[in-house]
């Protein structure tokens, strides 16, 4: 009968630790997989504040408050075996208390051994779970990671001094594509076909990317979509703007069912707006092709760095500028104009009186700062004060402002609206033109001027995050500008003979449509002369003389003076914008709080 009493309490104290120490095996992954899942920052979903291991009903017991102490609410089962555990833990204290002989008490010690790692592990347990709900509410507080969308990794650049003739030359190329008879259309189902697998329209696509360069004209032919043929798609890809897959998507296809016409058309529009142009090249120059939404920084004829850019929206189109980077403005302030101010801010109070505290936007009048509430926001009285955003990370213009002065009053600058850096279509913002990892850039264009700490120091990532980080404005002039250009190209040639080719987003390539010249309305007389003896002009027709007042002298030149006339399709720069000054269209750079 002796060892009966120690099996009693054996048992129950076996049991209760193996379901601790499976608790511990199964809070201990629960933790790294909550860890874990904080740690993924580019997860949508925030990291859990429950173990994924609990139970429903001890997540239920633990959502609804219950005592730290409680195991269950960490994770034991609620049955049979944890209310045999919670009524068999007083009977260690009669064992405890029992005068045994000093050998019998080292056992009995021995025996709670056991006993007390499980509540040491069940202590540890609760105080981990405790502490879960801190650590992902931390978590989620971290901000995701920043995404860019892929850019070329072309060492070419998109603008060199040879870029106007090389360009023309690639039209007269595409010309002679289209009159022998371009290419074939491809069906759409070509999207689904897989590397390997065989259809009766890869011979045309074949023909397509031999004659723009893409398939050597070696390669053997064939009805599959082979490794060779998967580079030649790859390298059109990467020749249109596309991601470089070699998968055969529906924007492939659509690509490579542009006809030969039409891309003729675009790279004899660019060479045309290229025309006349005087850009300082030099060892140093910033270009940002528009349709492309990139900004590429050139050194030494080479990219040496190349960034994903947002640019103006089609009816807020971003102007074509050849000047000089002369500053860097850390934390810079934005003055809201009277235009905005009257159009945007004054509708949004009317809405929200608490729109401009919001997006830190003060008033600042003749005497200094104006109490919101004290204007009436019912009329336009508003228009006569200062309206201007504090600098920080939800101003419009980001940490950093790269100046460029210019008669548009554009620029390249920072912004809060970092995730439109990952989209493929970078088209949303007022003229300017935000940039992707723009400190990086900065770094580039501050190369050559002195750091903070004097003369032979220099402005390094460090630098740069310790200069805008105290939040205070600081103009930097470059010690040398550097050239920059925004430019229109749709479709250019690199000097490696290759054509490049992007969307028209603004539509500047087609030509407007001529006026109706069909002899139901004569064209105007000049003054003085009888209406009745004016002829009427036929369809197509030039004048044969310019005649003060003639309505067809001022009417678009046709679609082939394009290469020969640039000064008949080179685009008003501020087209999309009509009736805004310079001012203006600065200003409209207050994206995401006017919006």
């Amino acid at each position: 009968m002796v060892p009966v009493p120690p099996r009693r309490h054996a048992r129950p104290h076996a049991a209760l630790g193996a379901g601790l120490s499976l608790l511990a095996l199964l809070g201990a992954p629960a933790v790294s997989l909550a860890q874990g899942a904080g740690a993924v920052q580019g997860s949508p979903v925030p990291p859990l504040a429950v173990p994924v291991a609990v139970p429903p009903a001890a997540t239920g017991e633990a959502a609804k408050g219950q005592e730290p102490r409680m195991p269950e609410a960490k994770g034991e089962a609620k049955g049979t075996a944890g209310k045999a555990a919670d009524a068999k833990r007083p009977e260690t204290k009669p064992a405890e208390a029992a005068p045994e002989p000093v050998p019998a008490q080292g056992k009995a010690q021995d025996a709670k051994s056991p006993d007390n790692k499980a509540r040491d592990t069940k202590s540890s347990d609760i105080k981990t779970q405790q502490a879960k709900p801190q650590e992902a509410a931390k978590k989620s507080r971290e901000p995701a990671p920043l995404v860019y969308a892929k850019v070329s990794t072309d060492p070419n650049p998109t603008l060199t001094p040879r870029t106007f003739l090389d360009t023309l030359r690639a039209a007269e190329r595409y010309a002679a594509f289209a009159e022998a008879g371009g290419w074939e259309r491809l069906p759409e189902d070509l999207a689904r076909l897989k590397p390997g697998e065989r259809n009766p329209a890869i011979p045309a696509l074949r023909h397509h990317l031999t004659l723009t360069g893409d398939l050597p004209a070696d390669a053997p032919p064939n009805d599959r979509l082979d490794p060779p043929l998967v580079a030649a798609i790859a390298a059109f890809q990467a020749r249109h703007g596309l991601p470089d897959s070699g998968i055969l998507g529906r924007l492939t296809i659509n690509a490579l069912n542009v006809p030969a016409a039409v891309r003729q058309r675009q790279l004899a529009a660019s060479a045309a707006r290229l025309m006349g142009s005087k850009f300082p090249f030099g060892d140093r120059y910033v270009v940002v092709n528009i349709p492309s939404a990139a900004v590429e920084a050139v050194e030494n004829g080479a990219v040496a760095r190349r960034y994903v850019a947002v640019v103006g929206s089609p009816d807020k189109a971003t102007p074509p500028v050849e000047t000089r980077i002369t500053d860097i403005n850390f934390n810079p302030t934005w003055t809201v104009p009277a235009s905005v101010v009257k159009n945007e801010i004054i509708p949004q109070m009317r809405k929200n009186p608490g729109y401009l505290a919001k997006n830190h936007i003060r008033i600042l009048g003749p005497s200094g700062e104006v109490d919101p509430t004290r204007i009436d926001w019912a009329g336009e009285k508003a228009v006569n004060y200062t309206l201007r955003q504090d600098s920080g990370f939800d101003n419009s213009l980001g940490q950093v402002r790269i100046d460029m002065p210019n008669r548009f009053a554009v620029y390249m600058h920072d912004t809060p609206a970092k995730s439109l850096f990952a989209a493929s279509v970078r088209f949303h913002s007022h003229g300017c033109v935000r940039v992707g990892q723009v400190k990086e850039l900065v770094g580039w264009l501050l190369q050559g001027t002195d750091g903070p700490n004097g003369p032979g120091t220099n402005w390094g990532p460090i630098e740069i995050e310790t200069g805008i980080a105290d939040g205070e404005r600081r103009d930097i002039k470059l010690a040398k500008p550097v050239p920059v250009v925004f430019v229109y190209l749709t479709g250019f040639a690199t000097p490696d003979g290759k054509a490049h080719f992007r969307d028209d987003i603004y539509a500047l390539d087609t030509p407007a449509p001529e006026p109706a010249a069909t002899g139901a309305i004569p064209p105007a007389a000049p003054p003085g002369a009888d209406a009745a003896s004016a002829k009427p002009a036929s369809a197509g027709a030039a004048p044969t003389a310019p005649r003060p007042g003639a309505a067809h002298d001022a009417k678009p030149a046709p679609a082939r003076a394009a290469a020969t006339k640039p000064a008949a399709v080179k685009p008003t720069p501020a087209k999309p914008a009509v009736g805004r000054s310079a001012a203006e269209r600065h200003s409209l750079e207050s994206v995401e709080p006017i919006r």
